[in-house]
């Protein structure tokens, strides 16, 4: 005796179409894995042969600082491998070590050389005693063997290098125009701001409120400073609306209102 449930699985089974094993076309599926075994066994083939040593270092750049002998080093140091091979990344980073390098581009060059173009940093500012900051205000000399001492003189503790920049470029335009040279910037420990003159005086600004402090400068006093320059030691701006002036003989000025006559900070 038969089961019905049976006699529908045959029925059933007889109108199934091919499954999906038979219905895969594995002489055409052999064909293509022969094709990209192919290729592949073609790349690597090709890889090899392009992988020659790196007989070569062409070095490019306007070089004042830096050696062509000294990047050629550095890349001889990390240049592993062929051509094809060499890990660019690491010959870049090993080239941005050296002292007075900004930065570096590194391209192959068929058969067998290595292309590295070197662009030196540019000295914008002495830092502290010995170091040296770019356009940038990014300390990239801590301890330089010379320092040009032509470069103004910015000052801080560690870390305050772009804060200190900064300052310098926003104020040395403007007291330009006003006719004053801005020759140094100093922030002492407490986080007070100090700027010095081509002519020698010290601009103290305090801790409080530099900016207005400084536009009060330029507005009030830089045409002071600029005609009689010679005579003055300092001028203090650490004060709510006025300033006051401390004159290198024995009189002074201050130009301060009579209630506001102790500095604030």
């Amino acid at each position: 005796m038969t089961l019905p449930w049976r006699r529908r699985n045959r029925r059933q089974a007889r109108h199934e179409g091919p499954s999906l094993l038979e219905r895969i076309d594995w002489r055409a599926a052999g064909v293509a894995a022969g094709v990209l075994a192919g290729a592949l066994l073609l790349a690597s083939l090709l890889v090899l042969a392009l992988d020659r040593p790196v007989r070569r270092v062409l070095v490019e750049g306007s070089f004042q600082r830096v050696s062509p002998p000294e990047i050629e080093a550095a890349v001889t140091e990390v240049a592993r491998g062929g051509l094809a091979s060499v890990d660019l990344d690491a010959v870049r980073g090993r080239i941005e070590r050296i002292d007075w390098v900004d930065h570096a581009v590194v391209q192959r060059r068929w058969p067998d050389t290595l292309r590295v173009v070197v662009v030196e940093q540019v000295a914008a500012a002495r830092w502290n005693d010995t170091g040296l900051l770019n356009a940038r205000g990014e300390l990239f000399l801590r301890n330089a063997r010379y320092v040009p001492p032509e470069l103004p003189l910015l000052e801080g503790p560690d870390g305050s290098e772009g804060v200190v920049a900064q300052l310098y470029l926003d104020a040395q335009g403007r007291l330009l125009e006003a006719g004053v040279r801005l020759t140094g910037v100093r922030l002492d420990e407490r986080g007070a701001w100090q700027l010095e003159l081509a002519n020698g005086v010290k601009v103290r600004l305090g801790r409080l409120a530099v900016t207005d402090r400084l536009d009060r400068f330029i507005r009030l006093a830089s045409t002071l400073v600029a005609k009689r320059g010679m005579e003055i030691g300092y001028v203090d701006m650490r004060y709510t609306n006025g300033f006051s002036v401390g004159w290198n003989s024995r009189s002074a000025l201050a130009v301060v209102p009579q209630e506001d006559a102790t500095p604030d900070g």
